[in-house]
């Protein structure tokens, strides 16, 4: 029996190349199979077999789109797949929206079938879950050998164009279809004993879920900025040296508070980053690159500003899930609402 061809997708960490610092790297293409194509590829014993690995750089895919997709599409082609997978990239949110646009851009130019997989809140799910098929992970690589076996049957099932189950019973993101099916009692009935069970307060398990749409009202604009206080928050991951609160460079599970009464600029020697989700460098350099003190303290200077509150709040915006990140912000919140903060500058990267 002829085995499915199939084309794996990887970014610049999982070929073992590097992190950040070559997250910079253009598309290149290698025969056979490497980092998690090697279980994939196991996992698909006879009926098929990763002819070829495509690696490109998160930043210079995302940084180049359409030049770096049809580099890539390019070497995709030149294998003739039956099958193209890419990732799992897991809660890596450019690595997320490369896996889904070069997945999308291949099922369109190719029509054959294609897979990825990331975290639910990726944002490569938002952009790319109503067209391809999505395998959920969980937030980090730890929950790699619990994906590629679902990648790789639900990825034989659709190279076999075999019947596709529901999210559920496959274990893919919702894509916002729906089948009609028979079941054995009317609507009525159904709908009744759903309303029983939320009545009494038991689990039950809706036909229709609505989305839930995050609904943020806009605060009134500052009418004197020169009587203002303002806050200065960021996801960039600045800390004093030594990350002494020891912030994860990913999926950060705490934020730090740092004073800066009298403070008038982030020098190097007190500060740097503890973001892993960035080339360091730059920020390291000078963090006021991303928390812009030095320029704040020169708008206080000139009365542009009334005043720039004694503490900035920093966490790590790399794969941080967010209801962590509004856990942070409830609590950071009520201080500086107790102390009369007027406005807040949020920095990211």
């Amino acid at each position: 029996m002829k085995k499915i061809k199939v084309v794996h997708y990887i970014n610049q960490f999982f070929a073992g190349i590097g992190g950040e610092e070559k997250a910079d790297i253009k598309p290149e293409k290698k025969d056979g199979f490497m980092g998690p194509g090697i279980g994939l590829n196991g996992m698909f014993k006879e009926e098929a077999e990763i002819v070829g690995t495509i690696i490109c750089g998160d930043s210079y895919f995302n940084e180049n789109l359409e030049e770096a997709q049809a580099e890539v599409f390019e070497m995709i082609k030149s294998y003739e797949p039956d099958l193209f997978i890419a990732g799992p990239a897991f809660n890596a949110g450019r690595y997320g929206v490369a896996c889904g646009a070069i997945a999308k851009y291949v099922k369109e130019e190719l029509n054959i079938p294609v897979l990825t997989a990331m975290y639910k809140e990726n944002p490569g799910v938002d952009m790319y879950a109503k067209d391809v098929h999505i395998i959920e992970t969980g937030d980090s690589a730890a929950s790699m050998r619990k994906v590629l076996p679902l990648m790789t049957s639900f990825a034989l099932k659709l190279v076999k164009n075999e019947v596709i189950g529901t999210p559920e019973e496959e274990g893919y993101i919702p894509m916002g279809v729906r089948r009609n099916v028979f079941v054995d009692e009317i609507g009525g009935k159904r709908a009744v004993d759903m309303l029983v069970k939320k009545l009494n307060k038991e689990d039950f398990e809706t036909e229709y879920p609505m989305p839930v749409f995050d609904n943020v009202e806009p605060g009134k604009a500052i009418k004197d900025l020169s009587k203002a206080k303002i806050a200065l928050v960021t996801s960039g991951g600045i800390v004093p040296p030594g990350n002494p609160d020891k912030i994860e460079s990913s999926s950060a599970s705490k934020y730090g508070a740092y004073d800066i009464t009298g403070v008038r600029n982030l020098e190097v020697a007190c500060h740097e980053t503890a973001h892993g989700g960035y080339d360091p460098s730059f920020a390291n350099e000078d963090a006021n690159r991303i928390v812009p003190l030095d320029v704040l303290r020169d708008m206080e200077d000139e009365g542009i500003i009334g005043e720039l509150y004694n503490t900035f709040f920093s966490t790590v915006g790399n794969g941080t899930s967010v209801k962590n990140s509004l856990k942070y912000a409830e609590e950071f919140t009520k201080q500086l609402l107790a102390d009369d903060v007027d406005a807040v500058i949020l920095t990211s990267t």
